[in-house]
């Protein structure tokens, strides 16, 4: 019976790192937890939370329950992250990113600086851009979204929106791209506006400066940027429903491809740019490590979604996207598996006038980024674009028919 004063021992540890801990007896420090990857300034951590995991990460500045009870289960906080109460398990959260009281936050989620989600949001498998802001009742698992230059100029989420991420065939290839990598990443871009009460049946993929009405329910793609989209419900119809018929599915196959090469091409970026940025802060290793492993968790949790769909299908005779499974998931294998002579040149050109314009300053990531000339920035997203569309071209030609929705 040596649980307490063991407990009691790893809370004293936080207290004399100069953790400010108003009521340490109600909080729970589980035994294999590093009180190393607590940082001793400037971290609150209010009554009733949780900390679990060996990978857990708290930063300085750090807030942790203000509003309600926080669980963190193996998950990394960058600087001055503030979780104000809820679930939250093998996610990222990088510097000043928020999330009010009620939130679930599951694997692989990534929530870059200041992004944030007001009370009673879900994420899981979801990756939002800095700035991205969430309202209020949302469940928006198994997206990608960016956009916006600030916090005055960001992609928004109305309040009770839904990602509709499962269909009546128990498939989960639904991702939905909001925006790109390659352009998102240079934090250049107008925001995505989607209306409150509104939802995605994904796979959708939205373009830049988009504004989706309140209510709408998006069932297609908008790629174009800055259009004002308004969908109305479904007419009522009612016919025979045939199970794992797939009449779409070169559109899926095809949308969860550009999703897959868009998360190469942000592993890609986090590799060559974003390394030395989070690595020059304290615990900014075990932080960027932690992105790292979201990042190919994504991308294996996208395959096997992938892969279920394609033994589905195979059973009602559409056999190609099974028969090409294994060169698909070969070409998200290691690093940049699919990087071609020609995606490594624009890399080269870009990480040459990059280290020309930003200098050896690694403190400020997000100044760095917005602060690129243009014509930098142009060879930055020439450089993720090829990548992105040198993977999608190279599962289109192995698969033709099913990229013209046929067998």
């Amino acid at each position: 019976m040596d649980f307490v004063p063991k407990a009691r021992e790893r809370i004293c540890q936080l207290l004399n790192r100069g953790v400010d801990i108003p009521n340490p007896e109600t909080i729970d420090i589980g035994s294999e937890v590093n009180i190393e990857q607590i940082a001793a300034k400037d971290v609150k951590i209010y009554p009733g939370c949780r900390l679990y995991g060996g990978k857990t990460v708290i930063s300085a500045g750090c807030r942790l329950g203000h509003e309600a009870p926080v669980t963190i289960e193996d998950c990394q906080l960058g600087e001055k992250v503030e979780l104000k109460g809820g679930f939250f398990s093998g996610s990222v959260f990088l510097e000043k990113a928020n999330m009010g009281m009620g939130a679930h936050v599951r694997e692989a989620s990534i929530l870059e600086e200041q992004a944030s989600g007001a009370h009673c949001v879900g994420l899981k498998q979801t990756i939002l851009f800095p700035f991205v802001t969430l309202g209020s009742l949302i469940n928006f698992c198994d997206c990608l979204m960016s956009g916006g230059t600030s916090r005055q100029n960001h992609s928004e989420v109305g309040s009770s929106y839904i990602h509709f991420n499962f269909t009546p065939d128990a498939d989960k290839t639904t991702p939905s791209l909001l925006g790109d990598v390659p352009r998102g990443v240079m934090l250049n871009q107008p925001p995505i506006f989607l209306g409150g009460q509104g939802g995605i049946i994904g796979p959708v993929r939205l373009g830049y400066g988009n504004v989706v009405a309140a209510g709408s329910i998006l069932r297609h793609d908008y790629p174009e940027d800055n259009k004002l989209i308004c969908e109305t419900g479904n007419a009522g119809n009612i016919k025979n429903y045939v199970k794992t018929l797939y009449p779409n599915i070169g559109r899926v196959v095809e949308n969860n491809i550009i999703y897959l090469a868009n998360l190469t091409a942000l592993e890609a970026w986090y590799t060559d740019i974003r390394k030395p940025f989070m690595e020059s802060r304290p615990l900014g290793n075990l932080i960027y490590a932690g992105a790292m492993e979201k990042l190919s968790l994504a991308k294996k949790e996208r395959s096997k979604r992938l892969k279920a769909l394609a033994e589905k299908a195979s059973a009602s005779g559409r056999r190609e996207l099974q028969e090409q499974m294994a060169f698909i998931e070969g070409i998200f294998v290691g690093r940049f598996a699919a990087e071609s002579p020609d995606v490594k040149k624009y890399r080269d050109a870009f990480l040459q006038g990059f280290a020309k314009a930003a200098g050896r300053s690694k403190d400020d990531y997000i100044e760095t980024i917005q602060g690129l000339p243009a014509a930098v920035s142009v060879k930055g997203v020439k450089w993720l674009a090829s990548l992105v569309d040198d993977i999608c071209n190279k599962v289109r030609k192995v698969m033709p028919s099913v990229y013209q929705g046929k067998r």
